[in-house]
């Protein structure tokens, strides 16, 4: 079996991710990246040399890289606000492409990549790993055997230790960068809620403040980017929130987000969402005609999930079914693995994805609209739906759905 040919866009930071589809021999091989900063083309080039033993061509333009490297695939894990610039150049040209979430930052870029993917019968997948959690798939295993009856709502609390080292010294802080932290970070929540609840929201409502992190000293005008070309440093001495400096110039973007969604199907759902918590962790809850269920932890390093089904009227932490759920190996629980080797599957003829490109544009669609209602005095959004030939493609297969 010939390996497939596979390039990168963004090579350093989440471009790691794509490490997971270099395996000479044994499928498919990282052939070449496309990295625009001289510092971060190093950082990509001594990665390789030192876990691989290899160092891939090496490009500072991607479409360079597109055009000359006869590519089977390209992995995008470039920054959110040129995902639809780079995808659609690829798609144009029939290389499949994997693109990291969120899929863009806006409804007309996520519905352009889509439609170019469709034009060109192209392969298309979309980075929602969460989906590949083991904790997640749980979660959804169990309401589909129907122990909590049918599902009436979905709750989600995120709590975000990290925000201001992840989100608030780099471009994240930018609304015409980032849009709202509703879709770097929220997209894969909302997908989530969306899946276990078995359908998409349609209307959408919120609240939310700048409430932090427009107070801390920043950096200059003209500081956008730091010397070793990397913004984010986790360090857990940045603490606490309101004694951190040194963030981007510009800091617009909402650190607290509250967002009540009324899906197709009637269930209600509410994501709310803190990037200055002490402690880290998605909380989910949903509630069915038979009980409810919970995770406490998520995919790192393990999960419990605890299922109420007998009426005590008293609060018990831990329910009448406990589900012990350990991470796989592999960044982000081992998600990461497993969503790489779907699309290296996909491009093999072999079909096994478990997040799809029309999901990816419906998260972020919610995501844009609570934004907007946000903005607007907390303004009831109606979250448009793709037309139907946008919604019946197989985009991992490249044929309408049978």
């Amino acid at each position: 079996m010939k390996d497939l040919r596979i390039g990168i866009i963004g090579c350093c930071g989440r471009g790691t991710l794509a490490d997971n589809a270099h395996k000479p021999g044994a499928g498919s091989v990282i052939v070449a990246g496309a990295e625009p900063y001289p510092e971060q083309q190093k950082m990509f080039l001594d990665r390789y040399q030192e876990k691989f033993g290899v160092r891939p061509a090496l490009y500072a333009d991607y479409r360079e890289m597109i055009d000359k490297e006869n590519l089977d695939g390209v992995i995008i894990t470039s920054p959110d606000f040129v995902h639809m610039e780079h995808a659609v150049y690829a798609l144009e040209r029939k290389v499949p492409v994997y693109l990291e979430k969120p899929v863009a930052i806006s409804i007309p870029d996520a519905d352009r990549i889509l439609e170019a993917a469709y034009r060109s019968k192209t392969k298309l997948v979309i980075g929602h790993n969460m989906r590949y959690m083991a904790f997640t798939r749980k979660m959804k295993e169990l309401i589909d055997s129907g122990v909590i009856g049918e599902v009436k709502a979905v709750w989600c609390r995120h709590f975000i230790s990290y925000g201001g080292d992840a989100y608030y010294r780099d471009w994240h802080a930018e609304k015409r960068l980032c849009n709202s932290l509703l879709l770097q970070k929220g997209a894969h929540d909302i997908d989530i809620i969306h899946w276990l609840a078995g359908a998409r929201t349609v209307q959408v409502s919120g609240m939310g403040n700048l409430s932090v992190y427009d107070k801390l000293p920043r950096r200059p005008k003209g500081e956008e980017r730091v010397k070793d070309g990397i913004a984010a440093h986790w360090k857990n001495s940045h603490w606490p929130p309101l004694e951190q400096k040194d963030m981007y110039p510009t800091v617009e973007v909402e650190d607290l987000n509250m967002i009540n969604m009324r899906l197709e199907n009637g269930v209600l759902a509410s994501y709310e969402q803190c990037h200055y918590t002490p402690d880290a962790c998605r909380n989910y809850t949903v509630i069915g005609t038979k009980g409810r269920l919970e995770n406490y932890g998520d995919y790192s390093p393990k999960s419990d999930i605890q299922v109420w089904t007998r009426r005590v009227d008293a609060f018990r932490l831990e329910g009448d079914i406990t589900c012990r759920v350990d991470a796989s190996d592999g960044t982000h629980g081992g998600a990461d693995p497993l969503i790489i080797q779907s699309f290296i599957d996909a491009l093999r003829g072999r079909y096994d994805v478990w997040s799809t490109p029309q999901a990816a544009r419906y998260s972020i669609a919610a995501g844009c609209c609570g934004a907007d209602s946000i903005r607007n005095g907390g303004m009831v959004e109606n979250v448009p739906a793709l037309p139907d030939y946008l919604e019946n493609w197989d985009f991992a297969r490249a044929e309408e759905k049978k």
